[in-house]
């Protein structure tokens, strides 16, 4: 039977919402931070695996993809007779996390558990709903942690997934998981469709302030040509306002360079430096918290510190990477110190700190293939920066959009 995708949201909205309600419950007695913070795995496993019975399934995950005893869902539900496992779908660094960024595992068997393994990074379309047909799989699930940034890949991933997934007529189920940098507010500019990218296919803001599953019913509501029959597993026990130790959950780092939540609290901003000359900080113990370049001193920390931004302080710092930018060099830079992440806009401050390096420091350039553009989704920041504006007058370019992303996320929220 084929739905309309008025009718096809309106099921999925109403599903969804039944499932919702005990997260609304949950901030009462015996439901505090951790101790009553259920995923979506969690709640599927509870419910027996209710939502896949009779059907063949396949889950898009990675190493993330744990319960609160750090066993994985993939070796769980192969364990389990209730749910008919059939294969593993690995995104970029791959389902057991040994490739870099820009990397994956490719086409294997699992070793533990003798699953087929597919290989999704930088498939999309057709391509990769033709892997989904000749898995053989029913309905494809997704368990993945994102960190809450437009420019993270794995949200694209979701999105392509579904694509695929509509494309190949196979079911889809997103299996939700805490935002760690909170779900309060969208912040930063809206991306240009012509700036679409695997950094960032569709016109959302740079922190989106969302879950996957609120992502997935974005995606399905809004950007997807043909929606997929999509169903959504979501949290009890989360709130929006909720960092990620809130949750009790392990940190497992969704890539190589996302190491802690503290890491993901800042990489909003800072992975703005990926579009520069300056080291992100990749190849330290501290990526993305960690920025500089060789000629920096520790002017570029005094003017970070005199522009006020809420919530962090910036110490002049020195650091050798072990690869990536300046291998093996000392460099100098600033090392970001978040005192008060409530108060904390990871976006503005990663402007700020952009127009103090250029002011600071006679080296600076943006990367020449203007990757900073794909970051930030249009040429606006770059050439405004480049045309003498100040934090203020860069962060206002944005508002109109980002207003406008803000009334269109409201309606696929999930969480008070």
């Amino acid at each position: 039977m084929k739905l309309s995708r008025r009718s096809l949201l309106a099921t999925t909205t109403a599903a969804v919402a039944a499932s919702a309600a005990p997260a609304a419950a949950a901030s009462g007695p015996g439901h505090g931070p951790g101790r009553g913070l259920r995923t979506g795995f969690d709640r599927l496993a509870a419910d027996g695996y209710a939502l896949l019975d009779g059907q063949r399934v396949g889950v898009v995950t990675n190493p993330t993809g744990i319960t609160r005893e750090v066993r994985h869902i993939v070796d769980v539900m192969h364990a389990d007779d209730r749910v008919a496992l059939t294969a593993v779908f690995g995104p970029e660094h791959g389902f057991r996390g040994t490739a870099q960024a820009g990397g994956s595992e490719g086409r294997y068997d699992d070793p533990a558990t003798g699953l087929p393994v597919y290989d999704t990074y930088l498939k999309s379309g057709q391509a990769l709903a033709d892997v989904f047909t000749a898995s053989g799989v029913d309905t494809v699930v997704f368990d993945i942690q994102d960190v809450g940034a437009r420019f993270y890949t794995y949200i694209w991933t979701l999105f392509d997934c579904m694509e695929a997934a509509a494309l190949a007529g196979r079911r889809f189920v997103v299996l939700d998981r805490p935002n760690p940098v909170t779900g309060r507010a969208a912040l930063g500019p809206v991306l240009h469709k012509e700036f679409a990218t695997f950094v960032g296919r569709q016109p959302i803001s740079q922190a989106h302030g969302m879950t996957v599953a609120e992502l997935a019913r974005l995606f399905n509501g809004e950007f997807l040509t043909t929606p997929v029959p999509l169903e959504t597993v979501t949290m009890s026990g989360w709130r929006r306002s909720d960092f990620y130790d809130a949750s009790g959950l392990p940190w497992v780092p969704p890539s190589p360079n996302m190491p802690t939540p503290e890491t993901a609290l800042v990489y909003p901003g800072t992975c703005l430096f990926e579009g520069t000359n300056l080291s992100e900080g990749r190849g330290t113990t501290r990526p993305f918290e960690l920025l500089g370049a060789e000629g920096i001193d520790g002017r570029w920390a005094e003017a970070a510190n005199a522009l006020g931004l809420a919530g962090v302080r910036f110490r002049e710092a020195y650091f050798a990477p072990t690869f990536s930018k300046f291998q093996g060099r000392t460099v100098g830079g600033v090392q970001l110190h978040v005192h008060d992440r409530a108060a904390f806009d990871p976006v503005r401050t990663g402007i700020g700190l952009l127009i103090s390096a250029k002011r600071s420091w006679s080296g600076f350039a943006w990367r020449p293939d203007e990757w900073i553009d794909r970051l930030t989704g249009s040429t606006r920041v770059r050439t405004m920066i480049d045309a003498g504006a100040d934090t203020d007058e860069v962060v206002a370019g944005w508002r109109d959009e980002l207003a406008g992303f803000r009334r269109m996320r409201r309606g696929y929220l999930l969480y008070r």
